[in-house]
């Protein structure tokens, strides 16, 4: 149990969070004013859009009024026809990256082109997009073939072809039997059909889906995610889906943006994102079961991971390791610099309210406030953890990564190249999925979990030996959580 604070250290550590807090206020408003001015100015320039690109968001910042920053520098390039997908947890950004992209969200900085045109401050009517959302809205009162209509009879489309379009697209949908009805007198998946279908008729070049599924029970997630994935290979239009469930952005994506925090992650196929996770964070949220991650200790050639497992490393592998380390580093100090400009400016700013004098910057208040910013304190251990890991004699400790089905029963180790060597290990839970346990092991202390073949009859308190596939691993920094090896195709 934590000790109790006495009054004076309670008093401390208040002072210190407020110093902080306030550090934490001066760069967000300097990043507010900053980024607003910037994109001003920006706005008054020619844009020219990409030539390769469908949908082009460059440098997208998206700050509240309250200085609070929910998208940080976002850029991706989307190809027409393409099926992207953004998944992360719960106020990751997502939602509010898709909305920008719909008009719905002004864009605090950054530029954005949709279709060759810059789409920054065109309305939402105007942006070909159309979009559907978590809970449907549709209005009650109308019948389906009412509610799938009403956007094409806003736009004046003639009546003959909004008949024709709602129609053929309720054939498509399998809904023609129920446009009559009320969404009242509709069960979940069907109103999300005739969502969908609202959506369909527009005939627009960009179709922007918010979470449509989660509202739906698990069997009829799965059916609609293969009917979104053919009406998407059906039409052809570019299509930019939004979910928090990983399983979904696996099976329906061309290309997946993995957020969290408001940052990008990852971007990558389906197969990249999964074999090669950018950093732990995509590593453990990607996948189910999620990869393993262990604990061990790097040396100059190899890594241990137990008593019992010791891995040889290979010399690019050694030399990755190295050139990981020096270049965050340097990335390191730059970022302190970047946070002691954002320090001075707002010194500056400050100075020229009160007088017109020649600003002088005072370094020494500028390093006190070095001191006391969070952000920089962690920089500055992170910086000293790197310089460890490249000149440590005795190791330095490592996260490995290794997924359920690349821990094999040695058994079947004959079926990969490079197996680790063999290590007996007591089974604390086996779950049973059919085809397949996935056997909880106690490997060094760690809960791990391996997928074993369901005919080996996996029992609690079983010994099984296994091996670990050498060719899938992955190793990240204890720190920054980021993937040390490098990527091959």
């Amino acid at each position: 149990m934590a000790e109790k604070l006495s009054r004076a250290e309670r008093r401390e550590l208040e002072r210190q969070q407020e110093q902080e807090e306030k550090i934490l206020s001066k760069k967000r408003e300097v990043v507010y004013k900053e980024m607003v001015q910037a994109q001003r100015l920006s706005l008054r320039e020619e844009k020219v859009a990409p030539a390769d690109s469908f949908i082009s968001l460059q440098h997208i910042n998206k700050i509240y009024p309250n200085r609070v920053q929910a998208v940080f520098d976002f850029n991706l390039e989307i190809k027409e026809r393409e099926f992207i997908v953004f998944v992360g947890p719960s106020g990751c950004g997502k939602s509010t990256t898709l909305r920008m992209i719909a008009g719905l969200e002004e864009i605090t900085g950054g530029d954005l082109y949709i279709n060759g045109e810059f789409a920054n401050e065109l309305e939402p009517k105007d942006r070909d997009t159309a979009m559907v959302f978590q809970s449907y809205a549709l209005y009650p009162h109308m019948t389906v073939y009412d509610n799938m209509a009403f956007g094409l009879q806003m736009r004046h489309v003639p009546k003959a072809e909004i008949e024709e379009r709602v129609k053929k697209v309720a054939e498509i949908l399998q809904i023609t039997e129920y446009l009559d009805r009320k969404p009242k007198a509709l069960s979940g998946g069907q109103c999300q059909r005739v969502a969908l279908g609202r959506a369909i008729v527009r005939n627009a070049k960009v179709f922007l889906m918010d979470e449509p599924l989660s509202n739906l029970d698990a069997k009829l997630r799965v059916q609609m995610r293969s009917e979104i994935v053919k009406l998407h290979n059906e039409l052809g239009a570019t299509t930019i889906y939004v979910t928090h469930d990983q399983i979904e952005a696996m099976t329906m994506a061309s290309r997946i943006v993995v957020m969290n925090k408001g940052y990008i992650q990852q971007i990558g196929t389906p197969k990249v994102i999964y074999n090669h996770p950018a950093n732990t964070f995509v590593a453990t949220f990607i996948g189910s079961p999620a990869m393993n991650i262990i604990e061990g200790k790097y040396f100059k050639d190899h890594i241990e991971l137990s008593d019992i497992c010791s891995i040889k490393l290979s010399k690019e592998m050694i030399e990755a390791h190295d050139k990981f380390y020096q270049e965050e580093i340097e990335a390191a100090h730059k970022r302190i610099e970047e946070v002691k400009e954002v320090l001075i400016k707002y010194e500056q700013d400050k100075k020229r309210k009160k007088a017109d004098e020649e600003f002088v910057v005072d370094e020494a208040l500028i390093e006190e406030e070095l001191n006391a910013d969070p952000e920089v304190n962690e920089l500055r251990k992170n910086i000293e953890h790197y310089q460890e890991c490249l000149s440590s004699k005795d190791g330095h400790a490592i996260y490995f990564g290794i997924r359920p089905e690349d821990i094999i029963e040695k058994g079947s180790a004959s079926l990969i190249k490079n197996p680790s060597m063999s290590m007996k290990l007591k089974v604390s839970i086996a779950e049973l999925l059919g085809n397949e346990y996935y056997a909880h092991i106690d490997f060094a202390g760690k809960d791990t979990i391996a997928k074993v073949n369901a005919e080996l009859n996996v029992e609690k308190g079983q010994e099984l030996e296994l091996v670990f596939n050498l060719d899938k691993y992955s190793l990240f920094d204890t720190f920054n959580g980021k993937n040390i090896k490098p990527f091959k195709e």
